[in-house]
C-alpha cells in the first residue's frame, strides 16, 4: 500500500478538529475539493472509512478515531521537529494560530499583533474570534486569549493586559432630557441594549462599589450579540450599553459616547494568553511572547467619561 503523506494525515486531523471539510480546508490553505480528495484517497488505500459524512455533519468513524489517536502524537513530534529547526533561522517563519474573544483581539491587535508582524515579516498570524470557549489543542490553535478566570488550569498563561474596567455608556442624544442614572437601580427606568451570550442566555449587568455587588437584568427593546452592533446602536442614541471601557475609549474621547455610574463600575480580571504546558514552544511563538511581555505592562487605562 502506498504510504500516507503528511498532507493527507494533516487533512484528517484538521477535518476531525473542525468537523467540517470547508473549515478544515480554510485552516490548511487548501480548496475543499483538494482536501476531500486527499481524505478520500487515504480512505481508499486503507480500505476503511475514517469519517461518517452526511449533508449536515462530519464525524470520525470508530476506525477513524482509533487511527487519529495513533497518528496525532507522531504528527505533533514532526511539527515540533520542524519548529526546532526553525530556531536556527536568523528570523522565525511560520504561522501562529490564535483563538480569542472579539474584545481581546481588538485590545491586542495594534500593540502586539501588528508590531509582531512588523518585526518578523516571515511570520503570519491567523486569529479566530468567537465568544465560545474552545479546546485549543483539539481545534489546532497554538494559543488562546481569554479573561484570566476562563483560562484552563492546565495551561501556561501569560498576562496580556491590566485589569479591565466595565462601564455603562450612552450617547449625548440619549441623555438629552433624561436624568442620568445615579445607582444601578436607576437603570430600570432607562432603555438598555441587552447582550446575548454565545450560549443564548441574556447577560446580567454586574456592578460593584466597595463590598456592595448588584446584578441588573436590564430592560430594552433591542438585544444583540455583537459588540460592534451594540456600540453603533448606542452611538445612534438607541439606549445604554454595558461594555469594557477599552472598547469605547475613542468614542468617549470624541464625545460620541458618555459613561455613567463610574463609582459602580467593576474591574474584571486581566486578559491572558495561554498554551499547552507539554507543547514545544516554537521560535515564532517565543518572539510573540517577548513582544507581549514588552507591552503588557505599558497599557494605560482610557480616560474617564462623564
Amino acid at each position: 500500500m502506498k504510504r500516507a503523506g503528511l498532507i493527507e494525515l494533516n487533512a484528517v486531523v484538521a477535518v476531525a478538529a473542525q468537523r467540517s471539510f470547508r473549515k478544515a480546508a480554510a485552516e490548511l490553505g487548501m480548496s475543499p475539493s483538494a482536501l476531500s480528495h486527499a481524505v478520500s484517497s487515504l480512505e481508499e488505500r486503507m480500505g476503511v472509512r475514517l469519517f461518517n459524512r452526511t449533508t449536515r455533519s462530519v464525524a470520525l468513524s470508530e476506525a477513524g478515531a482509533q487511527f487519529l489517536a495513533r497518528v496525532s502524537p507522531a504528527l505533533e513530534q514532526i511539527t515540533d521537529a520542524m519548529a526546532g529547526v526553525n530556531e536556527f533561522r536568523d528570523t522565525p517563519s511560520g504561522t501562529i494560530r490564535l483563538n480569542a474573544s472579539e474584545g481581546a483581539a481588538q485590545i491586542l491587535l495594534a500593540p502586539v499583533v501588528l508590531e509582531f508582524l512588523r518585526r518578523y515579516p516571515d511570520m503570519q498570524v491567523d486569529i479566530v474570534t468567537e465568544g465560545r470557549m474552545v479546546d485549543i489543542v483539539a481545534e489546532g490553535f497554538d494559543a488562546g486569549i481569554r479573561a484570566a478566570e476562563h483560562v484552563p488550569l492546565d495551561m501556561v498563561a501569560v498576562d496580556c493586559s491590566p485589569p479591565i474596567r466595565f462601564v455603562v455608556a450612552g450617547a449625548p442624544s440619549y441623555f438629552a432630557g433624561r436624568a442620568r442614572p445615579q445607582t444601578p437601580g436607576d437603570l430600570h427606568s432607562h432603555t438598555c441594549i441587552r447582550t446575548r451570550l454565545p450560549g443564548g442566555a441574556l447577560y446580567r449587568w454586574e456592578f460593584q462599589r466597595g463590598a456592595d455587588k448588584i446584578e441588573i437584568d436590564p430592560a430594552g427593546p433591542l438585544t444583540l450579540d455583537n459588540h460592534h452592533l451594540m456600540t453603533a446602536a448606542a452611538v445612534q442614541g438607541a439606549g445604554l450599553i454595558w461594555t469594557s471601557e477599552w472598547h469605547v475609549a475613542e468614542l468617549v474621547a470624541a464625545g460620541k459616547l458618555e459613561t455613567v455610574l463610574q463609582p459602580w463600575s467593576p474591574q474584571s480580571s486581566c486578559l491572558r494568553l495561554y498554551y499547552p504546558t507539554h507543547r514545544h514552544v516554537p521560535a515564532g511563538m517565543k518572539a510573540f511572547l517577548e513582544i507581549l511581555r514588552e507591552v503588557a505592562g505599558s497599557y494605560k487605562a482610557p480616560a474617564q467619561g462623564r
